[in-house]
């Protein structure tokens, strides 16, 4: 009983100790985040920091936190946030949101609120901690102000492929019940009867970047997208309703090449919309019909297109027909 009594005290002294240098260090990688970020010019403040939670448990809490990037002047205020991890899996972490938060640009102000938003992440263990697998998901999110939206639900997916290839990730989105700003809606719905709220956006891709997804990522530079396999991506509001799949490269300059597969429900609306925002110039938007039109009814169905989009040179083509610029795909 004496040898089991001893044997215990030990293991515990042990623990308590793993426990110590745990929080020590975690404390100081914290606090050395912080510091890098106000040296590189970011406000990173808050009125508290503790780390609490002995002995399963590293759980990292902040008061009244505020962060604000200088490069895009995007802040972001939360009364507390926290970073919580069991102490026998550190590398396993969950971030907490508060249900109330007010993000701000360089012209507003804009209160956040959701119903319940939390992420994730599984790290590799080292120092790199490369990213294994993240997810994100929140209901209920409005954003109140000037421009009034909301999302009734949002799930973010990240997995690392397994093998040779940590470079590369699958990638879901799954966003539901979007209302987007009202004046939003009426610059590009050109007079179209939309309903408030999309139905849904939907993406499924797998990726390719510059290299895994590491501290470096927050730290100095963000991995680059090289290559996209898109298995899909849809999305739905009201009657409008568009699908795509294809693969794309893409260059250092951000710019992509490759080939989509588009399938387009209710094609001229969308004609319409892309006008309004900008996306196609008023001068092709006429000969893009006049051709879609002819390729629609040979498919059988006028109000439906399949096409394929090609993307080259910086710019983006139904068969000869340039449609616009292409998109530049960078990380900032």
């Amino acid at each position: 009983m004496k040898r089991l009594t001893i044997a215990i005290l030990v293991a515990a002294a042990l623990w308590s100790g793993y426990w110590c240098v745990g929080a020590y260090g975690a404390r100081r990688a914290f606090e050395g985040w912080f510091a890098a970020r106000r040296a590189e010019g970011w406000q990173a403040d808050y009125t508290s920091f503790h780390l609490q939670g002995f002995p399963n448990r590293f759980d990292a809490v902040w008061r009244d936190l505020a962060l604000a990037d200088p490069d895009t002047g995007l802040a972001l205020e939360m009364p507390q946030f926290g970073i919580l991890a069991l102490s026998y899996k550190p590398h396993h972490v969950i971030a907490v949101w508060p249900k109330q938060m007010v993000l701000r640009t360089p012209l507003s102000s804009h209160p956040l609120t959701d119903q319940d938003m939390r992420a994730s992440l599984r790290l590799h263990p080292g120092p790199s901690l490369q990213l294994e697998r993240a997810q994100l998901s929140a209901d209920k999110l409005v954003l109140s102000g000037d421009a009034p939206a909301s999302l009734d639900h949002l799930s973010l997916a990240m997995a690392q492929l397994t093998g040779d290839a940590p470079e590369t990730y699958r990638l879901g989105v799954l966003a539901q019940g979007a209302t987007p700003p009202a004046a939003l809606v009426g610059r590009i719905s050109g007079g179209m009867a939309l309903p408030a709220t999309m139905q849904e956006l939907k993406i499924d891709a797998t990726v390719s970047f510059t290299r895994p997804w590491d501290i470096s990522a927050l730290n100095t530079a963000r991995p680059q997208p090289r290559h996209i396999a898109l298995t899909l991506a849809r999305a739905q509001w009201g009657e409008l309703v568009l699908q795509a799949t294809g693969d794309l490269d893409v260059d250092a300059a951000g710019l992509p090449s490759g080939e989509l597969s588009l399938q387009a429900r209710n094609w001229r609306d969308m004609l319409k919309m892309a006008v309004q925002a900008g996306a196609v110039s008023d001068t092709s938007a006429g000969l893009i019909e006049t051709t879609l039109g002819l390729m629609a009814r040979m498919g059988g169905n006028p109000d439906t297109l399949d096409v394929s989009v090609t993307f080259r040179d910086g710019g983006m083509y139904f068969g000869p027909i340039a449609i616009g610029a292409a998109p530049v795909l960078r990380l900032r």
